[in-house]
């Protein structure tokens, strides 16, 4: 289990650190597309499409973050009331139906990746696919804080300890 936390909390160490990369990267192409259609008067054509593939990569990899913090979509009223047995199995009723709903979005991101792996972002000059792995790369990380927070348990102290201090 030591090696189990400790793999998890770099590798979603690491997702966290390169959402917030793409999130910087995604503020500044916004940024100069503003000063380069407002300033210069003459917009440019790739940072609006950078912007968008910025962001959808960011929000893809940050649902990963937010699944692995518990922040899933959870019966809260069902689960307060229930205690004992009841309760662990609505938490593995939650974590199996994510973990299902997870790998089918991963598995249909990943046939529309293959689809469109022959078109062009004619602006930025490279594969759309690029754009749509984000899909599957997302949502695989986001199957994995699930199966994680599973298999750590929830109400690990140690874990919301180290997560607020960085």
């Amino acid at each position: 289990m030591r090696l189990l936390r400790l793999a998890e909390r770099l590798l979603f160490k690491g997702v966290s650190i390169v959402a917030q990369i793409l999130l910087v990267a995604a503020a500044m192409a916004a940024f100069y597309q503003v000063i380069a259609r407002f300033i210069l008067q003459s917009p440019a054509d790739w940072s609006e499409v950078l912007t968008r593939a910025l962001l959808i990569w960011t929000v893809l990899l940050g649902i990963s973050l937010a699944f692995r913090r518990g922040a899933m979509i959870s019966v809260e009223l069902l689960h307060n009331r229930l205690q004992g047995r009841r309760r662990r199995a609505l938490e593995h009723l939650i974590a199996v139906t994510c973990l299902a709903f997870l790998a089918f979005i991963a598995w249909i991101g990943g046939h529309m990746t293959y689809r469109v792996r022959f078109q062009n972002v004619p602006s930025l000059d490279i594969s759309i696919s690029w754009i749509y792995v984000a899909i599957p790369v997302g949502c695989s990380l986001a199957a994995i804080a699930v199966l994680t927070r599973w298999l750590l348990g929830a109400d690990e102290p140690d874990l919301v300890r180290n997560d607020a201090q960085g």
